[in-house]
């Protein structure tokens, strides 16, 4: 007879970032996502710790999306020894090119930093990875289509879209346990319902055990339509020749927020000025999204155009064009990237545009304890960037409506589109307070649902169709 099924949880328990889920099944181990933990440097140094599990021992990786909490550690995990194959969607793996390389590129320039300013505790400073190991990751990558089966190391899987970012999916796996089967769903990230750019999530399809994601899952959106919470403070900005900057993820929501902001300005609901993407990657981005959503790339006549957008934008790519921003005045727009203020080209802007109070600082997305961005939408009056401490004078507003989670009624939603409850939910990918609430909704509608810890391991028992802790 088989071995029961064990689920171990080493990462994005108990926190929104790190998702690592070791799935072991008919003496095999799937690996479901290798991010890298971010935010709060207690998580940031479990990055150098090595595994809890050996990278050797495990047959297969199978990548949700490309975001760095999902696909992060995977150039370490090579690193580490792991020799298999990492499946992933064809956009998935076009994604996961720019962000490892330039996630490599960081470490490496980090590290060099470090050691010639003499500052890190170790001697030499190490990166990471390095961009040697982010290729061979990139190496070991296989590309799946949605709702295609494969077969990593002979156990059936496929990915289902998870309308979270371009190539998104969740992923569902029959295994034989005991005499019979149980499948197992792990959500990924689940996406919006009715979102610009990207597809409702598919149904969730029968499962007994589902892993799920619970970022947002103590809160709703703002229903208000983005046009009505923008248009006043957008407006207030420009009329005091103020420059909005929206700091923004490369991937999905940078394309997200040019779209939306063009589409009101040709719709005369916010005057026309001037939108500048400062962020390489964005620009890369932005080209993979045309490619996959059937945009070709077309010139204007500041040769920067695309029909993903219904009129121009200008792209920097180069530092010179970025620095060529500083020199111009508002109103306009710039967006760009780290869309949590870790890092990238914002923390230059931050610098310029922050003591000002004409200026209007825009958060569009999640952010994670520990960042600049969850300092700011907890009050901080001042923010360290680069050794020093630059004054908040800007004014400020943070919009969760542009976020691509699902909010706690959409993942309900999705849960609920099952054809049956799941028998037991994981709930991971969350801070403590999201998870435990909606945990909490869910057990009011008689689900049984787990909040696993970091580092947690349970194992299946094919009997009761139930879960024991190990």
């Amino acid at each position: 007879m088989p071995e029961s099924p064990r689920l171990g949880f080493h990462g994005g328990a108990g926190t929104v970032t790190g998702s690592r889920f070791l799935l072991e099944a008919n003496g095999k181990r799937l690996l479901i996502d290798c991010g890298q933990f971010q935010g709060l440097k207690e998580l940031r140094l479990k990055n150098w710790e090595r595994p809890s599990f050996d990278p050797r021992s495990v047959d297969a990786v199978v990548l949700t999306h490309a975001h760095i909490d999902h696909s992060g550690y995977l150039p370490r995990l090579v690193k580490e020894g792991f020799r298999g194959p990492i499946y992933c969607t064809p956009a998935t793996r076009d994604l996961a090119e720019i962000l490892l390389l330039d996630a490599a590129r960081l470490q490496e320039e980090d590290a060099e930093y470090a050691n010639r300013k003499g500052f890190s505790k170790h001697h030499p400073a190490l990166p990471l990875f390095t961009e040697k190991d982010a290729r061979a990751a990139l190496h070991q990558m296989e590309a799946v289509e949605h709702n295609a089966w494969f077969q990593p190391a002979g156990q059936p899987v496929r990915f289902l879209n998870a309308g979270h970012i371009l190539g998104s999916a969740f992923v569902e796996i029959p295994v034989v346990a005991g005499t019979g089967t149980t499948t197992f769903v792990f959500s990924g990230d689940v996406g919006r319902y009715d979102a610009a750019l990207h597809p409702d999530p598919e149904p969730l399809p029968a499962c007994d055990t589902l892993v799920m994601e619970s970022t947002y899952g103590d809160r709703l959106h703002d229903p208000t339509p983005l046009v009505d919470q923008i248009c006043k403070p957008f407006c207030d900005t420009f009329d005091r020749g103020g420059i909005v900057l929206i700091p923004a993820f490369a991937v999905a929501r940078a394309q997200l927020v040019t779209l939306l902001v063009r589409q009101y300005m040709d719709a005369g609901e916010l005057p026309t000025v001037p939108v500048h993407i400062d962020s390489p990657m964005a620009v890369d981005v932005t080209d993979i999204y045309g490619r996959y959503l059937g945009s070709d790339e077309v010139d204007d006549e500041l040769g920067t155009g695309h029909r993903l957008f219904p009129r121009s934008v200008t792209y920097h790519r180069t530092v010179d064009e970025s620095k060529r921003l500083n020199d111009l005045k508002g109103p306009r727009i710039i967006i760009s990237s780290s869309g949590m203020l870790t890092g990238g080209r914002v923390l230059h802007h931050l610098r310029r545009l922050l003591p000002d109070p004409k200026n209007l600082l825009v958060l569009v997305g999640y952010q994670a304890a520990g960042t600049r961005g969850r300092a700011l939408q907890d009050g901080a009056k001042v923010l360290k960037m680069h050794g020093e401490y630059i004054p908040v004078r800007a004014q400020f507003i943070s919009l969760d409506t542009l976020s691509a989670h699902a909010d706690r009624n959409e993942l309900l939603r999705w849960l609920h589109s099952a054809p049956a409850n799941p028998r037991t939910i994981f709930l991971t990918h969350g801070e403590p307070a999201s998870a435990q609430a909606l945990a909490g909704r869910m057990r009011s509608e008689g689900l049984t649902v787990v909040v696993p810890k970091l580092g947690e391991q349970f194992e299946f028992d094919s009997g009761s169709s139930t879960w024991r802790h190990l």
